[in-house]
């Protein structure tokens, strides 16, 4: 079974993986996109994301292109994961594509681009549920902002950086959600609501 988390930057994603992990009492695994100690895209996309790659970042379809490819690497442990009785857990995983597409062209239209891109030409697997973690786009600013003044390492991309991108992904997301995109989500903002329809969702 496969299990996205979904959310803008600040969202407490990673946060809501660990919880789960705890909650859970089968194997777990986990994997966060991007990838950016293992995949030449999703660094080529971090540098990008950094202004050191000249003006990639002003093609939304280029670095959708490569955060799709960096999907792509893991192709072999996804589709693993959809036929285990094993649980993967994934930090962001296709809807992130298809919102911050959307987002930055201001047009609904990419984010079928997007799933043809990843679920058809690229072959990936459809996640068994999307759970978008609907934090108020305030209070994960916040929580972006205090997490690069606590570690040096963890400076803000250009996405991040960007409130107003911030918001219209995040709105991007609700309507993701709305559409139950690619299959099943849940929207919500409260962990525990989250993790109780998670551990249902298992337990059938």
């Amino acid at each position: 079974m496969i299990i996205a988390i979904e959310g803008i930057d600040g969202a407490g994603k990673n946060t809501l993986v660990s919880q789960l992990r705890k909650e859970l009492n089968i194997p777990v695994e986990v994997l966060a996109f991007p990838r950016y100690e293992d995949s030449i895209h999703a660094q080529l996309a971090q540098e990008a994301l950094y202004g050191r790659m000249g003006d990639l970042t002003s093609s939304a379809y280029a670095m959708a292109t490569l955060f799709a490819l960096d999907r792509h690497g893991a192709k072999q442990q996804l589709e693993e994961a959809s036929t285990s009785s094993n649980l993967l857990i994934l930090d962001r995983y296709v809807a992130s594509n298809a919102a911050y597409s959307a987002a930055r062209l201001g047009d609904d239209a990419v984010m079928d681009w997007v799933f043809d891109l990843e679920f058809g030409r690229l072959g990936l697997p459809k996640p068994d549920l999307q759970i978008y973690l609907a934090t108020e786009v305030g209070i994960a600013a916040q929580r972006a902002s205090s997490r690069e003044a606590q570690d040096a390492s963890r400076e803000k991309d250009q996405y991040e950086k960007d409130g107003g991108l911030q918001a219209a992904t995040a709105a991007a997301y609700a309507r993701l959600a709305e559409a139950n995109w690619a299959g099943q989500w849940i929207a919500a903002v409260d962990k525990g609501i989250i993790i109780d329809k998670v551990l249902d969702l298992v337990g059938e």
